[in-house]
């Protein structure tokens, strides 16, 4: 067997979509079900932990909306997208005109306007004629957004399309500025229960981390019944099998793992697809190194791969907190509750029986400035949780090995 001819079938990446997609049928499912809608009452929040699938659930998501006839528009959000109404009502215009560039209407002067009839002075519908309708349009940055919308689906409805899905990834990253008197997240609401009130199929996806939801609810509280929340967890043992032996079934090496070294991934990964697909690819570079050389199997190093994920997935994050956080996510990576959901109380506890007391107060401050830098989330009853799967166990290596280290020097 050729070492050189095998091809890694594993893709650990963020968004990188994976051989085989497992354990997310359900979700699939209720994706059908929302495009089923005649009148859209539901859209769909797809909320969870990094690492695990949301990403690549979205774009599995889009070739079934396309399937039924739908048309798909959206991007990555940033936080550059909310900075105020303008700024987002000219992202979605630039996203629709994606789909609608190949449009052609014929330009009337008075009224302002257009209409679909043979005629010289055509138009696409091209993002500039989207902003020049925008721009004609009267009212606040709401209203005429909702203009464009309304006047957009007058013609896409001719096309035989049912409606238009816009997804949003990383949309935790959008807020509203009070104190600038500026409300995209708000408005973004408001303007898709508007025109979904008249009918008009256009539905909202938002893929973010946990904080997502709470922050929708926050902007609009009629957002609790406009969306279907659907929170991905890890994979079960039988979802994260089959997440490492389909991908290397399908690819017809004669490479297999052993149910040892199954065993060993589906315990180490914690059923998290991203670490799954990390440390599949990494045990199979190893085996390919190995029959390049000797052309036979052997064991694999286990710790030296955990200590790879840990400099690539982990430490960047690690390194956003100051010492006295660090201290903080310590205590709580030894709760034995930690990789659930704990409380203010439950570290305060917890910190007693340590060097570094913490006062309640203190803890609630600290506890929001990780929030603010991605490592801890807030959920809406009042309780925390890591926001990195897994990092209490990262936390407690990174503390045997500072013990080991300072054990060599004594």
């Amino acid at each position: 067997m050729n070492a050189l001819k095998i091809v890694n079938p594993f893709k650990p990446g963020a968004g990188h979509v994976p051989p085989y997609l497992a354990g997310r049928d359900l979700e699939k499912k209720e994706f059908l079900k929302l495009l089923s809608q005649e009148t859209i009452l539901s859209n769909l929040v797809l909320t969870g932990l990094r690492g695990v699938g949301k990403t690549v659930l979205l774009e599995e998501l889009k070739p079934m909306a396309n399937r039924e006839r739908w048309w798909w528009v959206g991007t990555d959000m940033s936080e550059s997208f909310s900075v105020n109404e303008e700024t987002l009502a000219r992202r979605l215009l630039a996203d629709l005109s994606v789909a609608t560039s190949s449009i052609a209407v014929e330009e009337k002067i008075n009224p302002i306007g257009f209409v679909m009839s043979p005629g010289k002075n055509q138009r696409m519908l091209t993002y500039g004629t989207l902003l020049d309708l925008y721009g004609s349009a009267d009212g606040l940055a709401a209203d005429r957004l909702k203009y464009v919308l309304e006047f957009v689906w007058q013609y896409v409805s001719r096309l035989g399309i049912k409606g238009i899905v816009f997804a949003y990834d990383e949309a935790q990253t959008m807020s509203d500025h009070a104190e600038k008197d500026q409300y995209p997240l708000s408005l973004l609401l408001d303007m898709f229960q508007s025109i979904q009130r008249k009918g008009i199929p256009f539905m909202l996806v938002m893929v973010g981390l946990p904080t997502l939801f709470p922050k929708l609810v926050v902007a609009r509280t009629f957002a609790e019944r406009m969306f279907n929340i659907q929170m991905l967890d890890k994979l079960n043992s039988k979802d994260s099998e089959a997440a490492i032996t389909k991908p290397i079934q399908q690819s017809k090496t004669k490479i297999k793992f052993s149910r040892n070294t199954i065993d060993l991934v589906v315990e180490t990964s914690g059923g998290y697809p991203y670490f799954i697909q990390f440390l599949c690819k990494e045990i199979f570079d190893v085996y390919l190194q190995q029959l390049a050389t000797d052309g036979k199997l052997q064991q694999f190093p286990l710790d030296g791969i955990v200590k790879k994920l840990d400099k690539d997935f982990f430490a960047g994050r690690w390194a956003k907190a100051t010492d006295r956080q660090r201290q903080l996510l310590s205590i709580i990576s030894h709760l034995p509750n930690c990789d659930e959901e704990f409380s203010v109380l439950d570290i305060v506890t917890g910190a007693k029986s340590t060097r570094q007391p913490f006062s309640p107060s203190h803890v609630n401050q600290m506890l929001g400035n990780l929030s603010n830098s991605g490592l801890i989330y807030k959920n809406r009853h009042g309780r925390y949780a890591f926001a990195v799967p897994l990092l209490g166990q990262f936390i407690r290596r990174q503390e045997k090995e500072e013990q080991q280290l300072k054990l060599q020097f004594e």
